[in-house]
């Protein structure tokens, strides 16, 4: 159950880049409409691949940047920046020239490749015998350095934990950023992952056969794959006193994190879905709250066999019973890695706020352990609470609980 002495930790601001928007709201309105952002991939070569359609998104302008200093940025920065800036901009935290009001400001981040297309230009400079400019992509590639650029264009420091846990980082971001509230250690922190298309990660998941040649279908009896996608989300986490003491409006709280690790094999998880529920009913326990408080599940559904099939029981066994409706927002935005939990939370929180659901999309033939949880196209209901869950390789499990203001 809750502690009655650990802080509550609300939600003052969020942001989030992805295939379907450059902000939250445009990526909300295209979600709910049931739109998907599967498009043929030219950020990167995919020539040589089996599948070459992703979900891809279009950069945000950043105008204030020269052109010198635009072509520093990796892809990854400029994913990152803007979401960044809305979500602090909706928590009151920049001031009239766009700069953090917070001098200092703790930050806990997900991410899994980086700004990896810097180092493969660095790895093609070495192949190719090009020696200018090769320390600057060196350098550029590390997680460090779009840590650095958002303390600079932001102009605030502060530690920086980076949770490289693959798929389930985004939720583990911002479940460490909870605890470290929650146990008084911070008062205020930034919060979320980011992911941007490179060459090593679409074509090693291509290699392994994991990308869905057509659309990607969670939960369908005839899933044959993932989509790829790229973006970032943020969140702005805060004590309910900080938060209360300087006037700022509050959009949702975590009032729950669970995770837990599979012990059995590297990329595949449990087939009975059991540690998934473990992570499930740990969340729900801090939450102080019964599956039946929960309105909408936002799923890892990866539209892989092992993947959706496990996570389909699981979900079944905790919320048999109940009105809970379920989908996978992947089929539409694509698989983002580092970034999908994150980005998964904000929608968590913009359909708690709007009773707007997600609708599963691509449907054929659902998984039948779950079919009559998933969401139809125009759904809307009144929401106490909901659930985000994400897996990781390596048997990670995360899920937050986000409910009410």
């Amino acid at each position: 159950m809750r502690s009655t002495s650990a802080p509550k930790v609300v939600v003052t601001g969020y942001g989030c880049v992805t295939a379907l928007g450059q902000d939250a709201s445009s990526t909300w309105s295209s979600l709910v409409e049931g739109r998907s952002a599967r498009a043929p991939i030219t950020a990167i070569p995919v020539d040589g691949c089996r599948v070459r359609e992703g979900a891809q998104a279009t950069l945000p302008d950043l105008s204030d940047y020269s052109i010198k200093s635009l072509a520093r940025l990796s892809r990854a920065d400029r994913l990152v920046l803007p979401a960044i800036g809305e979500a602090l901009a909706m928590a009151g935290l920049l001031d009239k020239n766009g700069k953090s009001v917070l001098p200092f400001l703790e930050s806990s981040i997900s991410t899994t490749a980086c700004g990896m297309e810097k180092g493969e230009k660095f790895l093609e400079s070495v192949w190719e015998g090009r020696k200018p400019g090769r320390r600057s992509l060196l350098a550029h590639y590390q997680a460090q350095q779009q840590i650095g650029q958002l303390h600079k264009r932001f102009g605030f420091s502060g530690p920086s934990t980076i949770i490289a846990n693959a798929c389930a980082g985004g939720s583990n971001a911002i479940g460490h950023a909870f605890d470290l509230i929650r146990c008084g250690m911070a008062d205020v922190i930034l919060a979320g992952g980011y992911d941007a298309l490179c060459e090593l990660v679409y074509c090693g998941f291509d290699a392994l056969l994991t990308l869905a040649p057509e659309a990607c279908r969670p939960f369908d009896k005839g899933r044959n794959g993932l989509m790829l996608g790229e973006g970032a989300a943020f969140l702005v986490l805060e004590s309910e006193t900080h938060a209360r003491n300087r006037g700022a409006g509050t959009k949702g709280i975590i009032a729950g994190y669970g995770h837990t690790t599979d012990t059995g094999h590297l990329t595949q998880p449990n087939q009975q879905g059991i540690p998934i529920e473990k992570a499930m009913r740990q969340a729900l326990n801090q939450a102080g709250m019964g599956p039946s408080t929960i309105g909408y599940v936002n799923a890892h559904g990866t539209g892989t066999p092992f993947n959706d099939g496990a996570e389909a029981k699981a979900i079944s066994r905790l919320f048999s019973g109940t009105s809970a409706r379920l989908s996978s927002t992947k089929a539409a935005l694509g698989h983002t890695l580092g970034a999908a939990g994150s980005i998964e939370a904000v929608i968590g929180l913009l359909a708690l706020n709007t009773g707007y659901l997600p609708p599963q999309i691509n449907l054929l033939d659902p998984e039948p352990d779950v079919q009559d949880f998933l969401v139809a196209s125009g759904e809307n209901t009144k929401l106490d609470a909901v659930i985000s869950i994400n897996l990781g390789f390596g048997g990670s499990n995360a899920a937050l609980v986000i409910a009410q203001k």
